[in-house]
């Protein structure tokens, strides 16, 4: 029988995962059964570290003696939360708000194993430059789909790219997962990683990456 791997992202979402085979980590994956609801009172930051740790939490139960990680990505404009959209009407209210300025992603990244107590958390911020498209250019974003499922409704990794006019932080954290955060905190658990994060951050293996990152 073949042993457990040491790693389980709790996340189905394909730039999670992506992001995470960069650091060459064996993991596998396992849904999060925890439910995003946003608390008044609470700052974003704090906001994405609860939900990251609750996705972690969530899945520790299942596999005991291993690690799992969580993370959450939300957007930040005036102090107002942005999450995922529930259709294409309130993306397009989401977009209109953000365009033509500046505001913060948040992604938090948690790391948990149940058997001996492990909790590791932190979080990285993004500053995020819009350019002011115009409706014609928003109506057919709007129409290639890409907004639904993203926080803020756009995808800085892909077509949503050319509304951004630059950034000041970790380009992978802006994606979805900070990937010098989250190597850091595996390895301070014992966890290998066998990649070279500078070099690494170097290359810039993604779509976009070198975009906004020089």
């Amino acid at each position: 029988m073949a042993l457990p791997l040491p790693l389980v992202l709790a996340s189905t979402s394909p730039r999670r995962r992506d992001l995470l085979a960069l650091l060459q980590v064996p993991f596998e994956i396992a849904e999060p059964s925890f439910v995003e609801r946003l608390r008044p009172g609470v700052s974003p930051e704090a906001q994405a570290t609860q939900f990251a740790d609750g996705k972690a939490a969530s899945v520790a139960g299942r596999f005991p003696q291993q690690f799992t990680l969580g993370s959450d990505t939300l957007i930040a404009v005036d102090g107002d939360v942005l999450g995922k959209p529930a259709d294409l009407a309130e993306a397009r209210t989401m977009l209109r708000t953000l365009r033509g300025r500046t505001h913060l992603i948040h992604t938090a990244v948690a790391l948990r194993r149940q058997a001996d107590g492990v909790q590791a958390i932190g979080c990285e911020t993004v500053r995020v430059w819009m350019k002011a498209f115009d409706e014609k250019e928003l109506d057919a974003y709007l129409h290639t789909g890409e907004s639904l499922g993203k926080a803020g409704a756009y995808s800085i990794q892909g077509i949503g790219g050319r509304f951004i006019e630059a950034i000041e932080g970790d380009y992978t954290a802006a994606v979805g997962l900070p990937l010098r955060l989250t190597a850091d905190l595996l390895r301070r658990q014992g966890l290998a990683v066998p990649i070279d994060v500078a070099e690494l951050y170097r290359a810039k293996p993604y779509p976009n990456w070198g975009t906004f990152e020089r």
